[in-house]
């Protein structure tokens, strides 16, 4: 009972360490101002958000320190680089200190850094305590890092709501909280102990726990609009905390209530990878004796090109050298680079797309709805696991239909620069994003093996920062562009604004365009990997 309960916290822990530590989203929230005190242009300011995002082109480091070091020394590494990273940022923007812009720049990628790792930490802490549920602790935990903007929201408009600078000091300061708060549970796991009967169990406790999740969203989203006064603000940051607390006592709960029946389960949860090593192997061993799927005949050059070096079968360990090569790999890269990534960069420019649009005021309430949007993005990322069985759909399949919203919003924000418009196409563009950022964990480990994810999901990021660079670079060109030419421009101190349509019009049909080139690739990663999927499928059954 103990031991089980003991993996309960570990995954609260992390839920946690996820939703405080996804610093990235609230740069919006501040960015206007931080540009204002530095007196930069918005090509400048794009790269501070590149540098942030560079970050993530580190990530394999904290793969090695976990080589040789406990899992809390690294996530208090992780903790302490936010912390000197974004407190000499607060500082600078609130002109304590004067520091050059190279060296805004390097806090800027440290703070970076520090995001990077505290995934690494949860990563292995799920794949650890849940080898037979890996994909759903993992789209849990990673979920929550899309609620941490609503969360910032809600703590600074508790504090002053007038404050941007207030931001970065939370940046600094509640990752080191969260970090204290969850290394008791991490300190005292011990080695897991895999029984049928909690193998049956967890997928229900999951369910719950994902329902509590809906519920978490749903009254950050709602709620969130209400937290301009303090007093109010105050009232709901102290529901969110219960509800982030509540799913403490809920694992404990349930197991206790069926320890009754423990004798009677004996059945096997068929879905667990885990427990078909012996098969999988056995389809290696005997894989030269099998016609596989590239050697039917096959017509025409679309068939042709579709055949070669396509992936035979799941779980196949794939080391870097070989990753590279691998077509299927480079179709994955490209659907994220121009899917995910595309969207972390709207998110990143949302400050100043809002602004340029007229809706000053309303920042906070944007970036929020593009945080909460996210967190329901990356909560569906589950679904393919809970249908298990009931709808036979590969995982890349799921993930070309989450691209679909991307380019229409992208379009959409081109047409017309209405609040509404704003609205529905942050949401459809987090919501889209947010599935990419926690399915690809799963996709990486499904179609290039487990035991090599860790690595191989950081050579896949790589696209992160080149994305954030060619994105970013795109978006200031075209708005500065527009504040050098346009006569209605705005000075705020040092720093020029562009305010009008023109400042972001030509960026979206841009992103629009290559956001449908990531949704190519992802349909053409589908066709080549289905019949993979459908093997997998066959032999599980």
């Amino acid at each position: 009972m103990a031991v089980r309960s003991r993996k309960w916290m570990i995954l609260v822990a992390t839920i946690w360490i996820q939703a405080f530590t996804g610093t990235n989203f609230d740069f919006s929230s501040y960015s206007s101002t931080l540009k204002s005190v530095l007196g930069i242009s918005q090509l400048q300011l794009n790269y501070l958000s590149v540098a942030s995002d560079m970050g993530k082109a580190f990530g394999w480091c904290s793969g090695v320190f976990l080589m040789y070091f406990p899992l809390w020394v690294v996530m208090f590494m992780a903790a302490f680089f936010g912390f000197f990273g974004y407190a000499l940022q607060w500082l600078v923007i609130k002109q304590v200190i004067s520091l050059p812009y190279f060296l805004v720049f390097l806090l800027c990628l440290i703070a970076g850094c520090s995001i990077t790792w505290f995934n690494t930490v949860c990563f292995v802490l799920c794949i650890r305590n849940f080898p037979s549920n890996r994909a759903l602790a993992l789209s849990l935990t990673i979920s929550f890092n899309g609620v941490s903007a609503a969360l910032y929201t809600l703590i600074a408009n508790a504090i002053n709501p007038k404050d941007d600078t207030l931001y970065l000091f939370l940046n600094a300061l509640v990752p080191l909280l969260a970090s204290c708060l969850a290394l008791i549970p991490i300190i005292r796991q011990r080695p897991l102990q895999l029984s049928t009967y909690t193998i049956n169990q967890d997928p229900f406790i999951f369910i719950v726990l994902n329902v509590l999740a809906v519920i978490t969203g749903l009254y950050l989203l709602l709620l969130n609009s209400l937290s301009s006064e303090t007093l109010r603000a105050r009232t709901l940051l102290l529901g969110a905390l219960i509800l982030l607390f509540l799913p403490l006592c809920l694992p404990g709960i349930v197991c206790d209530r069926n320890m009754g029946f423990r004798t009677n389960s004996s059945l096997v949860d068929l879905s667990d990878p885990e427990l078909h090593t012996e098969l999988i192997e056995k389809d290696q061993s005997n894989s030269l004796n099998i016609e596989p799927f590239s050697a039917i005949n096959k017509e025409g050059l679309f068939e042709k090109v579709m055949e070669k070096g396509r992936l035979t079968m799941l779980g196949e360990e794939h080391p870097a050298r070989l990753l590279v090569c691998r077509w299927d790999f480079w179709l994955y890269y490209v659907a994220y680079f121009c899917g995910g990534t595309i969207g972390l960069v709207y998110s990143n420019n949302l400050g100043q797309i809002t602004q340029s649009l007229g809706y000053n005021s309303k920042i906070s309430a944007v970036v929020t709805l593009y945080s909460s949007f996210s967190f329901f993005g990356r909560l569906f990322s589950a679904a393919p696991d809970f249908l298990l069985g009931k709808v036979n759909f590969a995982r890349t399949g799921w993930l070309a239909v989450a691209l679909v919203p991307t380019p229409i919003a992208f379009f959409l924000l081109a047409v017309s620069g209405s609040e509404v418009v704003l609205h529905a196409s942050t949401a459809m563009i987090g919501l889209s994003s947010g599935f990419v950022f926690s399915a690809a964990v799963s996709i990486t480990s499904e179609l290039f093996g487990p035991n090599s994810a860790g690595i191989n999901h950081n050579i896949l990021i790589t696209n992160i920062p080149i994305g954030s660079l060619l994105y970013g670079l795109l978006a200031a060109l075209v708005y500065d562009s527009n504040v050098t030419s346009s006569v209605d421009k705005n000075v705020l101190q040092e720093a020029i604004v562009c305010m009008g349509r023109d400042c972001y019009m030509q960026t979206f049909i841009c992103w629009g365009c290559i956001s449908l080139l990531g949704l190519i690739s992802s349909f053409l990663l589908f066709l080549r990997t289905r019949p993979a999927y459908d093997d997998h499928e066959t032999n599980r059954n």
